[in-house]
């Protein structure tokens, strides 16, 4: 199983241009995308750039002041409250349900993090950084300057191999090419991968602590931003953290707090993450598509009505969110209707599934690429 291809060939790139760290060839800005939105590589897509006029018209890349500050508001008091509950019980059992709520907390600040990276929080690149770098380095331990960097280069080439990110082999294979170098590094690496769709919901576990790791490794780069900020920040918030937790509790019940807490966090961030791409057509190196394109059919919107835009901060809009990457997240859905019409008139698949859905469309996926490994008899 290769990358599928998104089929629409393009023009030639247009001239290049600096979108943050690193560059990136890029062709013409798309208004209201802010720093982490991501320009048409290949050229002017009229249709597209009509839409973007349409919902600036509209006044959908506005940011709504009373939403955004209900979103900060509402990351604000569940780790308040979370901590709250968390000195009244004292040294108890029931601080493993404390950590359940902090870890909702936490992703809610993680979201945050994510809509400050995008510029949908404020105005000011200052204001937005700074919410940033509270609520990821400071509130959960995450880079926030690693993470935009990451974040811009998923936006500018979303499921593309050797250039999106997420999609690089790491605990999980998205080709069976991957599962071949995942075992030439380890045997017992190449097993997994073989059998990965087992072991996807388990590996979410992890996935906090795989953030904390890349967050402090990230830090070895000189030229990372607000590395002495974040460096400062994170490490707060680490020793903050074990402090408390062993302050208050018995050794034992500390270590089991604080593993209930990142576990549930990794389920969390990456339970809200994996549906808006996982299982969508891979973008090979020969593959050219339309900005337009190329954005839509690699992502997958999630439905579910106000209670899953709450939980998933709504990035469950992720056809829009990557068409529109500095629209306030609570302004996606009105959006939705215009881009569902624009998809449907040129053609292109617009893929909307329920979360339960999605999550089998992601682990059939992960299925498919590992038994496509176990089928070769050289293998």
């Amino acid at each position: 199983m290769t990358a599928r291809p998104l089929d629409t060939p393009a023009p030639p790139d247009g001239p290049s241009a600096r979108v943050g760290p690193p560059a990136t060839r890029v062709g013409p800005p798309v208004p209201g995308a802010g720093d982490l939105a991501i320009r048409p590589e290949d050229g002017p897509d009229a249709a597209y750039l009509s839409l973007v006029e349409q919902v600036r018209a509209e006044g959908l890349l506005e940011r709504p002041v009373r939403t955004e500050v209900a979103r900060v508001a509402l990351g604000t008091v569940l780790l308040a409250s979370g901590w709250v509950v968390f000195g009244l019980l004292g040294d108890s059992w029931w601080q493993v349900a404390t950590a359940v709520l902090l870890a909702a907390g936490f992703g809610q600040a993680g979201f945050l993090a994510h809509d400050a990276g995008h510029r949908q929080l404020s105005p000011s690149r200052r204001h937005n950084d700074v919410i940033g770098l509270l609520a990821g380095n400071l509130a959960i331990g995450l880079s926030y300057g690693w993470w935009v960097d990451k974040h811009n280069r998923h936006h500018g080439h979303p499921n593309e191999l050797g250039r999106d990110p997420d999609v690089v082999l790491g605990a999980i294979a998205w080709t069976p090419e991957q599962v071949d170098q995942a075992s030439a590094r380890l045997p017992a690496l190449g097993l997994l991968a073989r059998y990965q769709a087992w072991a996807f919901v388990p590996l979410l576990f992890l996935e906090a602590l795989n953030l904390h790791v890349s967050s402090v490794r990230a830090f070895a780069n000189p030229a990372l931003r607000f590395r002495r900020t974040g460096i400062a920040l994170l490490a707060l918030h680490a020793v903050a953290l074990v402090f408390v937790a062993f302050l208050v509790l018995s050794p034992l019940r500390a270590v089991v707090f604080l593993l209930v807490l990142q576990g549930l966090l990794g389920v969390y961030l990456g339970g809200a993450f994996a549906p808006n791409h996982k299982g969508m057509p891979l973008v090979g190196p020969r593959d050219r598509a339309d900005f337009l394109r190329r954005q839509v059919l690699a992502s997958r919107n999630v439905r579910g009505g106000r209670l899953v835009d709450l939980g998933l901060g709504g990035l469950n809009y992720q056809i829009e969110h990557h068409l529109f990457p500095a629209m306030p997240m609570g302004n996606l859905h009105a959006a939705q209707p215009a881009v569902r019409a624009l998809c449907a008139e040129h053609g292109i698949p617009y893929r909307e599934r329920t979360l339960r859905q999605s999550y089998a469309e992601t682990l059939t996926y992960l299925h498919r690429v590992g038994a496509a490994a176990r089928a070769r008899p050289d293998r």
